[in-house]
């Protein structure tokens, strides 16, 4: 290899350290906001009343977070990064304070619709702004600032919900996004500068709304099949129907537009097909194991919800310790080297909680989750970057969002996948209580089918094909830093 020319500083005391401090605060409003309200929904609940309808807290946030992702990645390539950011963030805190002032649960429900909304620009944003900014190289280190965000949500999120719930001031769990909000948005406003190509685009409008529509029927029918109905009902095919009718309509419309918002040729990419898979289904993965791994310990041997959310948190504690680690694996061995060694430690972990499934511990539990978040960090990371890394800077917004819209389908999949899995094997007691077998064998269920989405995703990093690593390629222009490198190809 060619010497090297010293790479731009990194950090956030470095020229772009405002907009990497940015990017961690709007990627921190995402990281609490998936983990501080559960702990709080027993006294949300008591206050507004409506428990049966909880499960809606998340699942529309989910669903209007994952609808939103493709069209402001659009956006984001055609009109700039900065105002679609910022527009995520506005709509994030008026969603943040609505949901504050909340007088039922119906109302809460469709206040969490527009923080998903807002929540659907953001974290696609965040790391396409810093593919733009930042050299592959540089990634690298920077990926120790953004992965930071994620652990220490892992630990303050939990930790705030509780404090909040025990003071009965739940509200505070929205409020508290206002300054980090207020703050970010400034950030950016004031340090983040960009060239955009000034030109007349043509709007996918009827593109975007098929392919909005389309995503929302189905990923709801996924969502609600089995659980606000059956799946062999009338509201079923109906749901299903329809969205599999306008996601049609969407591809035709598609293939014909100027500027579409799904490009159909990146589904002809074999590097995009296989990095969308894998973090579809890492997606699903995540939420099988978040979803039941502290049912299966409370319901088993009476964990304690604190201590079973701690074993929990083991996994979202090596996610980012890997992730870390990750730039030096990839710019050492390439992309796809490193996902590999990512699905050895997932397999690892996923079958040893399988195989220790009959016997449950806290201890056992916290292990393999780690384990198992280390596999995720070594392959969540490197696979968008290889997707990234090849894409240009008018399409790196979808590329991106791509990404992210297939782990969030694949959460939404998983969890109706495995909640059917649960439910048939689950049973109660004449006292409403869940019977300590039944939950060992219908946990045990879960986490069997989550090792055979792990091999799915195995058999989608073999497949995936060797992307050279541009080590030193140049920020994008307008940026801060640009000019740092040349493009250099690893010998």
């Amino acid at each position: 290899m060619s010497g090297a020319a010293p790479v731009a500083g990194v950090g956030l005391r470095s020229e772009r350290g405002p907009i990497l401090l940015a990017l961690m605060l709007s990627t921190g409003l995402i990281a609490i906001d998936s983990t501080i309200l559960a702990t709080a929904v027993p006294t949300i609940t008591r206050e507004l009343g409506g428990f049966a309808q909880f499960p809606w807290l998340f699942s529309i946030y989910l669903l209007a977070q994952a609808v939103a992702v493709p069209v402001y990645s659009k956006l984001a390539d055609t009109l700039g990064r900065k105002p679609v950011m910022l527009a995520g963030i506005a709509l994030f805190l008026l969603g943040s304070i609505l949901c504050g002032v909340a007088w039922d649960m119906p109302s809460l429900i469709a206040f969490r619709a527009v923080q998903g909304l807002g929540a659907g620009a953001i974290q696609p944003l965040a790391m396409t702004i810093a593919g733009d900014i930042y050299t592959l190289a540089e990634r690298a280190k920077t990926q120790g600032y953004m992965a930071s965000v994620w652990a220490i949500s892992s630990v303050v999120g939990p930790t705030l919900g509780g404090v909040f719930a025990q003071l009965d001031a739940w509200r505070w769990i929205f409020f508290i996004n206002v300054p980090l909000c207020l703050i970010a948005a400034a950030l950016l406003l004031r340090n983040f500068h960009e060239s955009v190509e000034k030109r007349k685009h043509r709007i996918d409008y009827l593109g975007a709304a098929l392919l909005t529509g389309a995503l929302a029927l189905l990923i709801l029918g996924v969502l609600e099949g089995g659980q606000a109905w059956a799946w062999a009902s009338t509201p079923s095919f109906v749901v299903f129907g329809v969205g599999a009718l306008l996601l049609v309509a969407a591809l035709i419309v598609e293939s014909r537009a100027a500027e579409p918002i799904l490009p159909l040729r990146m589904l002809r990419s074999r590097l995009l097909v296989t990095t969308n898979l894998i973090s579809l289904a890492i997606g699903a993965v995540v939420l099988g194991l978040t979803s039941y791994v502290p049912t299966y310990l409370e319901g088993s041997i009476g964990t304690a919800p604190l201590l079973a959310g701690l074993a929990l948190a083991a996994l979202t504690l090596g996610w980012p310790i890997a992730a870390t680690l990750s730039g030096r694996l990839y710019l050492r061995f390439g992309f796809k080297r490193t996902v590999l060694t990512g699905m050895v430690f997932l397999m690892i972990g996923t079958l040893a909680l399988v195989a220790t499934a009959g016997t449950p511990s806290v201890v056992t539990v916290a292990i393999t989750a780690f384990v198992t978040g280390l596999g995720c960090g070594l392959i969540a990371t490197p696979s968008l970057l290889a997707a990234q890394s090849t894409a240009s800077w008018g399409e790196r917004g979808v590329v991106t969002g791509l990404n992210m819209f297939a782990r969030s389908v694949g959460s939404a999949v998983g969890v109706a996948v495995f909640g059917a899995i649960a439910n048939a094997l689950i049973r109660t007691g004449a006292g409403g209580e869940q019977v300590a077998s039944s939950v060992v064998a219908g946990s045990s269920a879960v986490f069997v089918a989550v090792v055979v989405v792990a091999l799915l995703a195995l058999a989608a990093a073999v497949a995936m094909p060797r992307t050279p690593v541009a080590q030193r390629e140049a920020p994008a222009a307008g940026a801060p830093g640009a000019g740092a490198g040349e493009a250099e190809q690893p010998a």
